[in-house]
């Protein structure tokens, strides 16, 4: 692939809500070290910056963040507050909210529905907004039900403080539960190619009826999730790879955009010409047969 003359236009576009987003976006997550939170060593604040720089000249108007995406040395947030403030006018940045992480990197208490105001004004913070434009609930496994989270999200919505509300790491019924208190312009949650999961494709199945953008993430991570891309890939994604002079994590994303017009990446790197790559992306096509091949892979994966 001609990765370096390709912008984030050739995926095509989505709307969150009423805002419009390539659906090639970025994830901010691995721009604060080699892997996500204190897990690697912390990044190199100017290479991160440029990263950041360079997604948007590409064309990207969608980043992915949140306060507790943070290392030793290097917070997400910040990094995109030095990078691109001012920010570009149609630049969407989506943040989420639930968990909770100490300065010390520790995960700390769920957060109650009243802490939700504290979480969204942090965030306000660190990327020197006076609203922000989408934010996530992200499911925490103590609640059972996210009612009176999104609930308490939706009257910051309605205070002008959140433009569009979007859950993640959620089960169908989470989708439902929070379409009775506020309209949901997105769902996050886990998805990737080798990762089969029943409830998420449904999920997936219902965003695409009813016009909700679905953004999975580790979605070139697979099974490594927050340690960075896996190394492991199967001989029929290599094989893809090769007939499109393509990289595996291309042919990940790739197969990602193809599972319907709906579904935004948010693949993350702080590696200039990954980003490149990831970007270039957009503007793979794979074929009916090369599909079929992949989707045999995943049911088998299951």
């Amino acid at each position: 692939m001609t990765s370096r003359t390709i912008t984030a236009d050739a995926a095509g576009t989505w709307k969150l809500g009423d805002l419009d987003v390539h659906r090639i976006g970025f994830g901010s997550m691995r721009l604060t070290g080699s892997a996500a939170f204190h897990l690697g060593a912390p990044s190199d604040r100017e290479r991160s910056i440029a990263v950041l720089r360079k997604a948007v000249e590409l064309g990207v108007n969608h980043i992915d963040t949140a306060a507790f995406y943070f290392s030793t040395l290097r917070s997400a947030n910040e990094l995109i507050n030095s990078a691109l403030s001012p920010y570009p006018d149609d630049l969407v940045i989506v943040t989420k909210v639930g968990p909770f992480r100490t300065y010390s990197g520790q995960w700390g208490t769920s957060a109650r529905p009243e802490d939700l105001r504290g979480h969204v004004e942090e965030n306000l913070r660190q990327l020197g907004r006076d609203h922000l434009d989408v934010v996530n609930l992200r499911r925490m496994p103590k609640y059972d039900s996210i009612a009176e989270h999104f609930g308490a999200l939706a009257e910051l919505r309605e205070a002008g403080l959140i433009r569009h509300l979007g859950i993640s790491g959620v089960e169908p019924r989470h989708l439902a539960e929070a379409q009775a208190i506020a309209p949901v312009v997105c769902v996050q949650n886990q998805y990737a190619l080798d990762r089969p999961d029943p409830a998420t494709d449904e999920l997936l199945r219902l965003c695409g009826e009813q016009g909700i953008a679905f953004v999975p993430f580790y979605a070139v991570a697979g099974e490594a999730g927050p340690n960075g891309t896996t190394t492991a890939h199967d001989d029929e994604v290599l094989a893809v790879a090769r007939a499109h002079d393509a990289t595996p994590a291309q042919v990940r994303i790739a197969w990602t955009l193809h599972q319907g017009p709906h579904v935004l990446a948010i693949p993350g790197t702080g590696n200039p010409d990954h980003l490149v790559e990831n970007v270039a992306a957009g503007a793979l096509r794979l074929t009916g047969e090369e599909l079929v091949a992949l989707d045999g892979l995943r049911r088998k994966a299951g």
